[in-house]
C-alpha cells in the first residue's frame, strides 16, 4: 500500500484591514505571505538600514517573507512604507501567527463600521 506523501504548508494568504494605495489608486489588500527561515533572519540583521534603525527590522522581514501584494509579485521595504500603521500591526501579528504556531484566529476591525471580530488564517490554495 503507497504511503501518503506529508506535505508541509508553507504559504498562507491575508487580507489586510486597510490596504495599500498605489499610484493609480487601486487598492492592494489580499496577499500571501511565506513562513520564515533562519536564512530570512540572518540577511535581515546584515542589512545596513537595520543595523542603523533597528526598527526598520520588521519592514525588511515582511518583505522577505511577503511573496504577493494584490498585483505586486514583488515586495520590497520601500513599498511597505506606504502601508498604515494599522496594516504594519496586522502583519506583524499574522507573521507571529504562522510562524510560531500559534492560535490560527486573528482580531481584526471591519474599516466601514469598526465591528471587531476574529478572523482564521487560511492556507493559499485550499477553501
Amino acid at each position: 500500500m503507497p504511503r501518503k506523501k506529508d506535505t508541509l504548508c508553507t504559504e498562507f494568504a491575508f487580507t489586510l484591514p486597510r490596504g495599500l494605495s498605489d499610484k493609480e489608486h487601486r487598492v492592494h489588500r489580499h496577499g500571501v505571505m511565506r513562513l520564515a527561515t533562519a536564512k530570512d533572519e540572518i540577511l535581515v540583521q546584515q542589512e545596513r538600514k537595520v543595523q542603523e534603525n533597528p526598527a526598520y527590522g520588521v519592514l525588511v522581514m515582511l518583505a522577505r517573507v511577503i511573496t504577493r501584494l494584490g498585483s505586486f509579485n514583488s515586495v520590497s521595504p520601500d513599498l511597505l512604507e506606504g502601508l498604515l500603521l494599522h496594516d504594519i500591526a496586522y502583519l506583524r501579528e499574522f507573521y507571529n501567527r504562522i510562524n510560531q504556531q500559534g492560535n490560527v484566529h486573528i482580531p481584526t476591525q471591519c474599516p466601514h463600521c469598526n465591528t471587531q471580530f476574529s478572523v482564521e488564517l487560511e492556507l493559499a490554495g485550499e477553501s
